[in-house]
């Protein structure tokens, strides 16, 4: 028998150590269909788990408007945005989306991910400052990480904890930037933005917060950067294209010298192959909807609510809600236990949450039914939360 290779050994060892610890991840196929509908081994489920918040990856009039966009243009862009990639859709998309942000220009990006380290990497490097909230989704950190910039984490939506980092940093840099969710993926809390933009600007610091939560089910569907009505003082609104938009991609809006220069400088936007015309379509179609359907954004936040008050739980700011466990393992046996009960929840480990606060992390669409959400709080009530107060 051939001698095992030291690359097959490092990584058998890495993947029976996440085992133990009920840490290994695996793939499982889902077919997703119309509202919250999944089927998974056979088994049709009702998934809560899913940031499809507005439920129109699966609109007829967004399907279409894709259907649409292959025909005109073929299924894939050919090449790089700024070789033959830049197909006529692109510009009506940025457009659109710059209106809803209230910005002069918008830049749209492959993915969300590719947005954050292309921007962050692009308008900050060594010699300048940057300040990030310590639960700031992965994408924003790795930003940092490749820009070189000297880093430093702000404590959780505290601003007293910035205004210090600010305070002993800020004069030594050339160019600051602060970085944060506008609202949190894995606890679905938002941050302070209009009181973020307010410090920023008197320190002279760039805000930059990542809107992939907000866009379509906070403020009227416009995203965190509008609570309290009006638009707060965020001169860079990162967001996607593939949670309640429905399709794939991210943007970047912003004023129009910001928005040139990320065309011009953005690795991740130059070396990336254009998205499919077919999701650039899709997305305007979704714009459409939520601009014009204001109940339709306002209805996952308050699914989320009639969730969260029968189980005595503060209100949701969003339609995220995390059931916290605690242990990694405990936290996959809930999750194994409620797919029994015909209920898709994905438990959420370490590295994603840190180490102790492994949750159950519940997800609510427009189109969930009440007699859904009543069941599975039910269940979570008489089943969960009484196994995690005795443990």
């Amino acid at each position: 028998m051939a001698k095992e290779n030291s690359l097959d050994a490092f990584v058998k060892g890495k993947l029976d150590a996440l085992e133990k610890r009920a840490l290994r991840r695996v793939l499982v196929e889902t077919a997703r269909g119309p509202a919250a509908a999944a089927e998974r081994g056979g088994r049709k489920l009702v998934s809560f788990c899913c940031n499809d918040y507005l439920n129109l990856s699966q609109s007829a009039r967004v399907k279409e408007a894709a259907k649409a966009a292959i025909d005109a243009y073929g299924a894939g862009s050919g090449a790089s945005r700024h070789i033959t990639g830049n197909h006529p859709l692109y510009t009506e998309l940025e457009t659109r989306l710059a209106r809803l942000k209230e910005t002069e220009d918008c830049v749209v990006f492959g993915s969300g991910y590719l947005a954050n380290m292309g921007i962050v990497s692009a308008l900050v490097g060594p010699g300048d400052l940057v300040l990030a909230d310590e639960l700031s989704h992965n994408c924003l950190m790795m930003g940092a990480r490749l820009s070189y910039a000297e880093t430093h984490i702000f404590r959780h939506n505290d601003l007293a904890h910035l205004a210090e980092l600010l305070d002993a940093h800020r004069g030594n840099a050339r160019h600051c930037m602060i970085l944060t969710d506008g609202v949190f993926s894995m606890d679905g809390d938002l941050a302070p933005v209009r009181e973020m933009g307010e410090l920023a600007r008197r320190y002279d610091a760039w805000l930059m917060t990542d809107d992939a939560h907000g866009i379509g089910v906070v403020a009227d569907g416009k995203g965190s950067s509008f609570i309290g009505g009006t638009k707060a003082d965020v001169p860079l609104q990162m967001g996607t294209l593939s949670k309640a938009v429905g399709g794939y991609g991210g943007y970047l809006c912003a004023s129009r010298a910001v928005c040139d220069f990320i065309r011009t400088r953005a690795r991740t936007l130059i070396y990336t192959t254009g998205l499919p015309p077919a999701s650039v379509a899709a997305a305007i179609a979704s714009i459409d909807i939520i601009e014009s359907d204001k109940e339709l954004t306002r209805r996952p936040v308050e699914k989320a609510k009639r969730f969260t008050r029968a189980l005595n739980l503060p209100d949701p700011e969003s339609p995220i809600v995390p059931v916290l466990l605690g242990d990694a393992g405990a936290t996959l046996e809930a999750s194994k236990m409620l797919e029994v009960e015909g209920f898709l929840v994905t438990g959420i480990r370490p590295p994603t949450v840190p180490e102790g606060t492994a949750r159950l992390r519940i997800t609510f669409t427009a189109e969930h039914e009440d007699a859904d959400i009543d069941r599975l709080a039910a269940i979570i009530r008489e089943r969960i939360m009484p196994k995690r107060a005795a443990e």
